[in-house]
């Protein structure tokens, strides 16, 4: 593989680590909005989900970005794009006492977060099934081979 793909890939990887990390960090330090969106989803424990997901935000955007165990946390991520989208951004929103209009605008939004959270999931499982690179820590630790 060039050079050139190589620092490409790197790019990916950062692109990819930024919202996990930033999310995850969020989440980490103020759970309050996340917690109320998976309590409206009818989960329980919502505060302790939302320290979960954070958690696992957090650190799998940290191994995307430094390119550590990148086959495994790739489809991790990709599994949790799918599963998110579906249960947080597919179902059809309904506030009450707001106008049709707003109801439907935010279901616009809402539904392009599912479409995001989808093309999400095949960048990591691009990245899982194509490795994370020569400049990562796999590669440093021999766990990636370039082809």
């Amino acid at each position: 593989m060039s050079n050139t793909n190589n620092i490409i890939i790197l790019v990916a990887r950062i692109l990819l680590a930024f919202m996990f990390i930033f999310a995850g960090f969020g989440k980490l330090t103020d759970p309050s909005s996340t917690a109320g969106m998976i309590a409206g989803a009818g989960m329980p424990a919502a505060t302790l989900l939302t320290y979960l997901a954070g958690a696992f935000e957090f650190v799998t955007g940290v191994c995307v970005l430094i390119g550590f165990q990148i086959r495994v946390v790739g489809w991790l991520l990709a599994v949790f794009c799918v599963f998110t989208g579906i249960v947080f951004h597919l179902p059809t929103v309904n506030v009450p006492d707001f106008p049709a209009a707003a109801n439907g605008w935010i279901n616009g939004l809402n539904f392009v977060n599912f479409l995001k959270n989808v093309t999400l999931a095949g960048a990591y499982v691009m990245l899982a099934t194509n490795g994370p690179g020569v400049y990562s820590l796999d590669a440093r630790r021999g766990a990636y081979a370039a082809a």
